[in-house]
């Protein structure tokens, strides 16, 4: 196995009994966006809580640059599917991405540069003193995004992130987010169950199975997405090698 910024050395992880991952190997190479699929309950949500150090592994070890992780760390951050429950709603938009500041005990004279920063970076400059309940639910999730750039990981798990919003919403997040990517340099792991999402994001696409056994472990593929950049929403998705690797996928999905 390539030794990237993060790996899973024989996975394990059980919990209630039941065997969530099962002998999951793969490393994650700097700069490389990641995307997780699979059917329900196969473990994509406990493979990135793995990474962040939030779920410890029953077997195996999880590494990141090398060094086995045993907690949370303010280099790996996590974005949520429930912008809602995610942001303060007594905070306002620029109060609540100092959270990861505050946090960080970043000093307090150098927090506004930074929030101003990162809030024009996602395109909310204007609306850093509106409470969430005053904005959309995309512009909601672009302020948990902005949180997490303002703690300046060096990996970002999302976890469908955008699975709650309208597909106009989410097209549009989808491209602010690749540019982001790319502009920021962020090694990112993303789970969905959108095909179409995973294949034009990611770099590469991994596909868990759900019930994995000793002869089945949990990691049943992993396919490269040699699609150039920058992407498009129309013409991405209309060319062939697009349209091939989604009917590959939607086979495997098919199939279990």
């Amino acid at each position: 196995m390539n030794n990237g910024i993060l790996t899973f050395e024989n996975v394990a992880i059980h919990m209630g009994g039941r065997e969530i991952l099962s002998s999951t190997s793969l490393s994650v190479q700097r700069g490389e966006f990641v995307c997780v699929i699979g059917p329900s309950g196969c473990g994509k949500t406990t493979l990135l809580r793995a990474a962040a150090g939030f779920v410890a592994p029953s077997g195996g070890a999880v590494r990141r640059n090398g060094e086995a992780i045993t907690g949370p760390s303010r280099e790996v951050a996590f974005v949520f599917q429930d912008y809602g429950r995610a942001l303060l709603p007594w905070r306002t938009v620029a109060a609540n991405v100092s959270l990861a500041l505050e946090a960080a005990k970043v000093p307090t004279a150098e927090r506004p540069a930074r929030i101003a920063r990162v809030l024009a970076t996602v395109g909310l400059a204007a609306h850093a003193d509106k409470f969430p309940a005053q904005l959309s639910g995309g512009m909601q999730q672009r302020v948990q995004i902005a949180r997490c750039l303002a703690q300046e990981p060096s990996l970002m798990m999302m976890d469908e992130p955008f699975g709650a919003l309208d597909a106009m919403t989410r097209e549009s997040l989808q491209d602010e987010l690749a540019r982001l990517v790319r502009e920021q340099g962020l090694t990112v792991m993303f789970v969905t169950h959108d095909l179409e999402e995973a294949l034009y994001l990611g770099d590469r696409v991994i596909a868990l199975r759900a019930n994995p056994t000793a002869d089945k472990p949990s990691l049943a593929a992993m396919i490269d997405v040699p699609l150039p950049y920058p992407r498009n929403q129309l013409t991405t998705k209309e060319h062939p090698e697009f349209l091939r690797l989604r009917r590959a996928l939607y086979q495997y999905l098919g199939h279990h």
